[in-house]
């Protein structure tokens, strides 16, 4: 009886493990991500609060996307990240949000 409960404990731990571990992974990505869009917000933008347009960047950027503008924490911010930015910083998500928050982007 032990056994058989441990055999059906065994694979949801492993999965709620596993869970955690992706959790972290993404919140990761998404950290680095966050830094490299808030410069190249920062860059474009001087007079502009960028937290809240990175914010509101990095919640319309899928999956992939994130994981490419984390990748250039590492290797560098190029011609081709800024794009990426500035193309998802267009979406319509990224506007409503960006508007949304309209007084928070003059620091007010």
């Amino acid at each position: 009886m032990m056994l058989r409960l441990a055999t059906l404990i065994l694979p949801i731990a492993l999965l709620a493990g596993c869970e955690a571990g992706n959790q972290t992974a993404d919140n990761f990505a998404r950290e680095r991500a966050k830094s490299v869009v808030n410069g190249v917000v920062a860059q474009k933008y001087p007079r502009v609060n960028a937290a809240p347009v990175t914010d509101c960047i990095i919640d319309a950027a899928s999956a992939g996307e994130i994981l490419k503008l984390a990748g250039a924490s590492v290797t560098g911010v190029t011609q081709s990240t800024v794009n990426q930015v500035l193309e998802i910083a267009q979406r319509r998500d990224s506007v409503t949000c960006i508007a949304e928050n309209g007084i928070a982007l003059w620091g007010g």
